[in-house]
């Protein structure tokens, strides 16, 4: 029943995030932008972030095109991260990252919120990378790169 009940709340707010994506617009006084290319499904998005003195994300939004899932994943990121510190966003990153390429009995789903949705996609290999773009994109922001992240 739980495994049902999950799988019906991963669809919802796919769904949801999917066709009203938060943060979908372009940032015009970002001081991080950077581009993530997934080639497998054809995901592509512009993220851009403003990064106050102190290191805390005081927005986030994206553009961009691509699958249910990663539409949902960078919408639900962008949600997430603001107000958190770089240093809060960089543990976020590795967080997501093992709920959706393990199956650790150890991990808080719960401590993730909405997001812990997302580590269905472990089951469906072909869509980690889907899921995964916007966050290695993030770690990619935050380390102040600015070459484009692939996810190959």
């Amino acid at each position: 029943m739980l495994q049902d009940d999950m799988r019906s709340l991963y669809q919802e707010v796919i769904f949801d995030h999917n066709r009203n994506p938060r943060n979908f617009h372009v940032m015009e006084d970002a001081n991080r932008v950077i581009d993530g290319y997934n080639p497998l499904c054809g995901d592509r998005l512009t993220l851009y972030l403003k990064i106050d003195d102190n290191d805390i994300i005081s927005d986030a939004s994206f553009q961009g095109e691509g699958c249910a899932i990663s539409t949902a994943s960078v919408s639900l990121m962008t949600d997430l991260i603001k107000g958190k510190t770089v240093d809060e966003a960089d543990q976020l990153f590795k967080q997501f990252h093992q709920i959706t390429t393990t199956h650790d009995e150890d991990i808080q789903l719960e401590t993730l919120g909405k997001l812990a949705v997302l580590a269905g996609v472990r089951d469906y290999p072909s869509r980690v990378k889907c899921a995964t773009l916007a966050w290695h994109t993030l770690n990619a922001a935050i380390k102040n790169e600015t070459t484009t992240v692939t996810t190959e």
